[in-house]
This record gives structure tokens, sequence and C-alpha cells, in this order.
């Protein structure tokens, strides 16, 4: 869910949180609500190779949504950690999905996956703005749907642990992303438990629970020499 406040490089990953960015790619790792989290990686070859090939655009459009909703959780809270983080994070992603848009030979999907985005942020804004009054009980309505979608993103690429483990070859996991993201969830989980928030906290446990998963998988699977661990590619 959350990057560590202190994490720019988180934030350029997903934003606030890190959502199981290490799995296989190539093709995408199980369409995860937020496939396996875009990284500036996929920036640098479509601008490189002008081209999308190889790249989904679903990843970009659920981590934006993931950003926005975290950053309007933090200005609920008024908290400055979160705030700056999903900005920063919304920011990139809204880049992600313009640069795709302008390298897509099929514009006519991107857009309207686009605006069907856009239709439900507008129709959350007046939902939590409109319909729930309380500020409290708008907060944790808020906090309750932001944890549940990031636990989705955690969790959702587990079913790939199973062909890994067929292949006994970790050459699809990124160890760098791995080992970003446990202490990027490590730091949330942290950084929940000195507020005494549960929506950051919990949230962030899944991430710490699947990067020690693939810690033992790459000991267990250890790349030879010649199955070298082949970059993330989004």
């Amino acid at each position: 869910m959350v990057t560590t406040g202190l994490k720019a490089f988180q934030g350029a990953h997903s934003g606030i949180v890190l959502a199981d960015c290490s799995y296989c790619s190539h093709p995408r790792a199980a369409d995860h609500p937020a496939g396996c989290s875009p990284s500036r990686s996929d920036l640098r070859q479509m601008l490189a190779t002008k081209s999308v090939e190889n790249i989904q655009f679903l990843p970009f459009l659920t981590t934006d949504v993931n950003n926005l909703s975290w950053l309007g959780y933090g200005c609920l809270k008024q908290d400055w950690t979160l705030i700056t983080v999903n900005t920063i994070g919304a920011a990139l992603q809204t880049l992600f999905v313009l640069v795709y848009l302008y390298y897509s030979p099929d514009k006519r999907p991107v857009l309207l996956r686009s605006l069907m985005l856009l239709a439900v942020l507008v129709a959350g804004y007046g939902y939590f703005t409109l319909l729930i009054p309380d500020m409290g009980t708008r907060l944790g309505h808020l906090g309750l749907f932001c944890s549940v979608f990031t636990i989705s993103m955690y969790l959702s690429p587990l079913a790939d642990l199973a062909k890994i483990v067929r292949s006994k070859s970790t050459r699809c996991l990124s160890f760098p992303l791995t080992v970003t993201t446990f202490l990027a969830s490590t730091s949330w989980t942290l950084y929940g438990l000195q507020l005494h928030d549960p929506y950051i906290t919990v949230p962030n446990v899944p991430g710490i629970i699947t990067s020690v998963l693939r810690f033992w998988l790459f000991w267990q699977y250890p790349a030879g020499p010649d199955r070298p661990h082949r970059p993330l590619h989004a």
C-alpha cells in the first residue's frame, strides 16, 4: 500500500504501494489489479523503442488509481508523508499513461480505459464527499477501500509461485525489486504502527510475507551462470 515516506524510489514505482512488482513479466504476471507495478524502466523502454510492445497498459492505470486513492486518504488525514509520496507517484503514473497513449498504435481502447478510470474517480469523489458527510466515517471507508485494493495488489500474483516451483527457476523474479518491496513494506508497516493506523499497517504486512517467500525461492532455486536473473519489464 504505501511507500516509505522517505522513499522517492518507491514513489517512482507505485507511489504508496509497491505492489508485488517482482513477479514474472513477459507476459505480465497475472495481470493483477496493478499487474506488477510499472517502473521507470517501462518509460525508458517506450521512449527508446517508440513502441508499447510487450508493455501492458492495465498496470499503469491501476497503479495510478492506487496512488490517487492513497493521496485522497492522505489529504483527509492531513498526512504530508502520504500526500507527498503519492503526489509524486500519481504524477509519474499519469506520465506513463500519457506516453503509453502517445506511442500506442490503437488509441481507442487506451482512451476508453482512461475515461472509465476518470468516471470511477469522479463517482468515488462524489460518494465520499456528498453521501458521507461525517469526516471520521469518510476516512474509515476510504481507508478500507485503499487497504483492500492494496492487499489485492500484493496477493494476486501468488498464483505464479506454482510456476516458479514447477520450473525450479527464479529467472522471472527480480531480486532488486524483491528487496525494494521488502524494505518499502517494512517501512510503511512501522510507519502505520507509529501512527496507530491499521489502514496503513495491515495492507503492508502481505508485502513483507510475500517478499520473505520470494527470498526463500531465491535461496531454494539460485540462478546459475546459465540462468541469470532477467530485468523486469512491465
